[in-house]
């Protein structure tokens, strides 16, 4: 896995556009818990699998105070018509320059079939309320994602306490 991120560093800062081509920077959400979710292609299988996972999820993760913002090479056309056929209800941020998938090292060499390639590592970042990374998942279980989330942020506010 090629992330040089570590849990326990601030997140790097990033700025982008979503699906609406409104302005995003990560800053905008400092004082909120964020799932940063990096994944290789809107409404390719596994994607969208794990996409709804998130979306079927949302009321509880929007409980837990969560907020989803999902990167992806993709331009904003794409995930507007990704959000659009699947009611996706959170954000997806353009990288086609990939400036974000390389600042939190996520691109990387692939297997597939025996043959190698230059792709996007389906990785998961949870970021505090101070922009600080409390946890990766390098291998999300994309069936139940959410749902791993969420019991990593009870972990981590139990530490808290």
């Amino acid at each position: 896995m090629p992330t040089h991120i570590t849990e326990g560093q601030k997140a790097p800062a990033f700025k982008s556009k979503d699906q609406d081509g409104n302005p995003v920077a990560l800053s905008d959400y400092l004082g909120k818990k964020v799932v940063l979710y990096f994944y290789p292609e809107d409404d390719t299988p596994t994607c969208t699998i794990q996409a709804c996972n998130l979306r079927d999820n949302y009321a509880l993760l929007k409980k837990h105070g969560l907020v989803v913002l999902g990167v992806s090479p993709d331009e904003e056309k794409k995930h507007k018509k990704f959000e659009a056929k699947y009611n996706l209800p959170f954000t997806l941020l353009a990288d086609p320059g990939h400036q974000i998938i390389d600042k939190y090292g996520v691109w990387g060499e692939k297997q597939l079939y025996g043959r190698n390639y230059m792709g996007l590592h389906r990785t998961t970042f949870l970021i505090d309320e101070k922009g600080i990374v409390k946890k990766i998942f390098l291998r999300p279980k994309n069936k139940q994602h959410a749902e791993e989330i969420i019991a990593a942020w009870q972990l981590i506010e139990g530490k808290k306490r």
